[in-house]
């Protein structure tokens, strides 16, 4: 009998010690696994930082003739347009995830679920050749054209907003296409944590004579905000990435234009017109370029594990 329980304990151990190796590789594997992403990309591209230093950061050159290389005009398409599709994204959101747990009527909560996950379940390509075919053409006819004539010889306002060719397609496109394909994941996750705040808090709130607006602005936006910051995160993290959708509707254009109705590129789209016919220090200019969005999107989570922690404690 008592070597019975021994053995039993044995095995039991020896399942357990199994187990914990099991996680233990599965977690180095992701390590070894984005180290060596992060190794290959600097050095593949540490030719071209060697070459040019820090003036390949600042640099608005392009020219694969010339073998001069920049990346300022690709960090600032990137930078701009995800946080264009953020500023868009974040308010129609949380207004989503709000009617979804606090307004809509029971019968409309699922099949409205149901289409958000379908939204984010489409392609990058169709956002892309849809907003090139369909959304460009309209963009410029009624907002570029217009907004161009009102605007012209304004300060500041008539550099942002005027289109010296109002083709439809340009930086605050790519930031409006992205916005929207952000919009599902989102408002997925702003749904699932206000749904999992404790009903008593929400009743207790009306029971005090609170309206709709300020159980959602003092009881459940400060209840839900560390995931909601981490949503949003999220949501920034694939819009900088997005390739697809970027490549058909931002122009990829070489140029700095202070203005977002004109053509740019992100360092995404760059990747994708150039890599297949780069060779040389073209094709280390482009790695580096895929060093840098790395290092961006890492920045972006460590923010957003600092801004969450410091909801968490407030």
């Amino acid at each position: 009998m008592v070597t019975r329980h021994a053995n039993g304990r044995r095995r039991a151990f020896d399942g357990d010690r199994l187990f914990r190796l099991a996680n233990l590789a599965s977690a180095l594997l992701v390590l070894v696994v984005l180290t060596g992403i992060l190794a290959t990309m600097v050095w593949g591209g540490w030719p071209v930082l060697r070459e040019f230093g820090a003036r390949f950061v600042i640099s608005p050159d392009w020219d694969i003739g010339r073998e001069k290389f920049g990346a300022l005009v690709a960090i600032a398409g990137t930078l701009a347009s995800a946080l264009i599709a953020l500023v868009i994204a974040l308010p129609v959101s949380l207004a989503i995830a709000v009617f979804l747990t606090q307004l809509a009527p029971t019968a409309l909560k699922r099949p409205l679920a149901t289409a958000i996950e379908l939204l984010a379940a489409v392609p990058s390509i169709v956002y892309g050749m849809w907003g090139l075919f369909a959304f460009a053409p309209l963009f410029a006819r009624h907002v570029q054209v217009p907004v161009s004539v009102l605007v012209e010889g304004m300060p500041i306002v008539g550099t942002l907003l005027h289109a010296r060719v109002p083709s439809g397609v340009g930086v605050l496109t790519a930031g409006i296409i992205l916005g929207i394909m952000i919009v599902p994941l989102i408002a997925s996750v702003a749904r699932d944590m206000l749904d999992q705040i404790p009903t008593a808090l929400r009743e207790s709130a009306y029971g005090i004579g609170c309206t709709t607006w300020e159980v959602v602005r003092h009881v459940l936006v400060p209840q839900a905000s560390a995931s909601l910051v981490g949503g949003a995160m999220l949501g920034l993290g694939r819009a900088l990435g997005e390739t697809m959708a970027v490549t058909f509707v931002i122009g990829n254009a070489n140029r700095l234009s202070p203005s977002l109705f004109d053509p740019g590129s992100t360092i995404a789209s760059r990747l994708a017109n150039e890599f297949n016919e780069a060779d040389g220090l073209h094709l280390n200019a482009l790695l580096a370029l895929g060093c840098i969005l790395f290092l961006i999107t890492f920045a972006i989570l460590v923010l957003a594990r600092l801004l969450i922690a410091r909801v968490a404690v407030r």
